[in-house]
């Protein structure tokens, strides 16, 4: 599928594939050098806006490699990039590490990106539902083991 793609600036970076069947797309930080604090967080930008296509969304993933190495984390993962959007991409990263900044340099890729289909939803009102053999289980009903 196409998605046209936007750069704001110049030495922005094209998302891309890192390998092939990736569901990921790595983006870059275009602006500079972010040092985050500890527990801190920054809005890093990519340089790019996309025109996503009617009935998908792009996600905003974290990147494995930054969680391991240097505790950061997308803060609202997934973000999410709707259809009619048509600003400037940016990562919410979040440094998890209470002792330590982390840094993000210009270049660096700062998290992935992945293109979703979307299914819109007509809600029906209803008086009742029907039963289910998880009924109300919620949050730890499955146990730990």
């Amino acid at each position: 599928m196409k998605v046209r793609i936007k750069k704001l600036r110049p030495e922005a970076v094209i998302p891309n594939y890192a390998h092939p069947g990736d569901a990921g797309m790595d983006v870059c930080n275009s602006g500079p050098d972010a040092l985050i604090p500890p527990q801190g967080r920054a809005l890093i930008p990519t340089g790019l806006s996309v025109e996503i296509p009617q009935g998908y969304e792009i996600q905003v993933r974290p990147r494995s490699g930054l969680a391991i190495k240097k505790g950061l984390t997308v803060l609202n993962a997934p973000g999410t990039i709707d259809c009619g959007y048509r600003g400037e991409i940016g990562v919410i990263l979040f440094n998890s590490d209470p002792r330590e900044a982390a840094l993000v340099k210009h270049g660096e890729r700062a998290a992935q990106l992945v293109l979703s289909k979307v299914e819109l939803v007509e809600w029906e009102e209803s008086g009742g539902l029907e039963a289910s053999s998880r009924a109300a289980g919620g949050f730890g009903s499955t146990g730990s083991h």
